[in-house]
């Protein structure tokens, strides 16, 4: 955008400035510290200028919303046009339980439904298993059954609501109760919207929520996509995740290029079953965090959105636009909420979901204050909600596009972060790709010398938090706080029991043993799975089967 003339102008205004003006003022008033930095620990420059990106080319690298590169957005109006969905995650208990949390939340003026699974589901195990013990219900509902979707679900209009739910390992079975449970309400597969979380790698990477090994747990993935592709148009059947990579306590830069390289090689293993990719691509959806610092996270939104468009286009070879479009949603940092003086979250939230706005999300979830304590309460998740409502309605940020746009600091920061992502690359292709360097502990060795500067970086009053290492006070907490119901365990059990004893027992034995039969080959596992659903076996009992075919993954000693 800058000649060379120009540029070199500026630099002679700069050194001027910087001998002159600022010099003055720092000789009687120095900075406050030595250095200032991102939360990704990035170093932040005194000033930013056109000097800052003298590359900058507007077509290339901004263009305008709706086209690409899509930098400046996916849709030509954005929010002028349509709102961000309101999608608060919610779960906990017993299913009938958070079915009320869900009427509530619709009620309150949430537009799409999150659903978080509690331990013994994410895991793959019936509410009863030993290994279950002591952890239903926890941190999400648990779903032991065909009959447990069902009373989730009750009186909820899927035709018209999308949902969003947040499993993995076991997520076909999940999704395949989804699907089984709509059907018996008389609503058909095409009618259905929503998003399926069904992202492994970032399993591996971060979370630990894997049983199965890589390879057979990207085959079950491969299945969702080709079936989805195929049978529920309106679904996307994998959103891939940066957030958890996030709060395992990676850089925005690692988010972004482990995300990236994530859903590279699920297009991969999707072109690889012959599925063509603008069949599948534009259903295809991601999932970022929100973190405390406000520039470097729409500087990564941006960045993304970008090097996903180039990618889809240039690599893979994408021809239909709606391809080239990275749609994602974003969820407030749950590692920067603070137990000590949690109502200060509400402000730490209100930050990072105006980042997410800002940085044109398509769909939002704000975190509770008192999260770091226990799940939120209905009036902790009610002004969660309230904050982004008051983003839409009151602050004036959705009256414009991308009105950050063109800031020397963001277009930098975007830069920036672009850059790191493809050194990124270049060191996982080096390694030989995704699953090679998963096995080597490439990127958990990455994450985990990230997490630790950081801390490290607090404990030494580098980074200073408020409530923690700054402000700090020892009143008493006095929010009110989450109580579920006691009875709920017993009443699940009770449930288990009788859909144990009141199916038909044959059925599920000959489902399952058509399932297993199909894992130990190369059919999609999806038709089987609902057959199996159907006749109300159970998640740990379909579990069981893929575990005794496919085997369990234990890391790597080496880390």
């Amino acid at each position: 955008m800058y000649d060379k003339e120009t540029l070199a102008e500026l630099e002679k205004i700069l050194n001027e400035w910087e001998e002159g003006t600022l010099k003055e003022t720092t000789d009687r008033f120095p900075e406050r510290q030595d250095r200032f930095m991102t939360t990704s620990s990035e170093e932040v420059e005194r000033l930013y200028t056109p000097a800052s990106i003298p590359d900058f080319d507007y077509a290339r690298d901004l263009g305008l919303p709706g086209e690409y590169p899509f930098t400046r957005g996916v849709h030509p109006t954005m929010h002028r046009g349509r709102l961000w969905t309101m999608r608060m995650f919610a779960g906990f208990g017993t299913a009938e339980e958070t079915n009320t949390r869900f009427k509530y939340l619709l009620d309150e003026g949430q537009t799409g439904l999150s659903i978080a699974f509690d331990l013994p589901t994410l895991m793959g195990y019936d509410t009863d298993a030993p290994e279950a013990l002591g952890e239903f219900g926890k941190c999400g509902v648990g779903i032991s059954s065909l009959r447990d979707m069902e009373i989730l679900l009750e009186g909820i209009p899927l035709d018209k609501v999308s949902s969003s739910m947040t499993i993995n390992s076991p997520a076909s079975i999940i999704w395949a109760m989804y699907i089984a449970a709509a059907e018996k309400k008389g609503v058909k597969r095409e009618q259905l919207r929503g998003t399926l979380q069904n992202d492994i790698l970032k399993e591996y990477i971060a979370q630990k929520e894997y049983i199965f090994p890589p390879e057979p747990s990207m085959r079950l993935v491969t299945d969702t996509i080709e079936f989805g592709t195929n049978e529920l148009p309106q679904w996307n059947t994998i959103s891939i995740s940066g957030y958890h990579i996030r709060e395992a306590g990676s850089t925005a830069a690692q988010e972004l290029a482990f995300t990236l390289a994530d859903g590279f090689e699920y297009v991969r293993w999707a072109l690889e079953r012959g599925l063509d990719i603008d069949d599948f691509a534009p259903r295809l959806s991601l999932f970022f965090n929100s973190h405390n610092d406000f520039f470097e996270e729409i500087a990564k939104y941006r960045a993304a959105r970008r090097i996903w468009a180039r990618e889809m286009k240039e690599t893979f070879g994408a021809k239909n636009p709606r391809s080239w479009l990275m749609r994602f949603h974003t969820q407030t940092a749950g590692a920067s909420l603070t137990a000590q003086q949690p109502e200060i979250n509400v402000v730490r939230v209100a930050l990072q979901a105006l980042a997410g706005v800002l940085g044109g999300t398509q769909s939002l979830h704000t975190n509770s204050q008192d999260e770091a304590l226990a799940l939120p309460s209905a009036e902790a998740v009610t002004i969660a909600l309230r904050t982004q409502q008051i983003i839409a309605e009151e602050s004036g940020v959705t009256n414009t596009i991308d009105p950050l746009g063109g800031s020397y600091f963001v277009e930098a920061q975007t830069n920036r972060i672009e850059a790191q992502v493809y050194d990124y690359f270049r060191r996982i292709e080096d390694l030989g790709g995704m699953l090679p360097a998963i096995d080597k502990g490439f990127f958990q060795s990455e994450i985990s010398d990230a997490a630790y500067r950081y801390q490290r970086e607090i404990d030494g009053n580098e980074r200073r938090v408020v409530g923690v290492n700054a402000y700090n006070d020892d009143k008493p907490v006095k929010i009110p706080i989450l109580e579920m119901d006691p009875q709920g365990y017993e009443r699940q059990l009770a449930r288990l029991e009788d859909v144990r004893k009141t199916r038909d027992n044959d059925q599920v034995a000959k489902s399952l043993a058509r399932l297993r039969k199909v894992c130990e080959g190369s059919e999609n596992t999806m038709p089987h799975i609902l057959d199996a659903v159907r006749s109300y076996a159970t998640l740990g009992e379909i579990v069981d089967v893929m575990r005794d075919v496919f085997g369990t993954y234990e890391e790597p000693t080496w880390i």
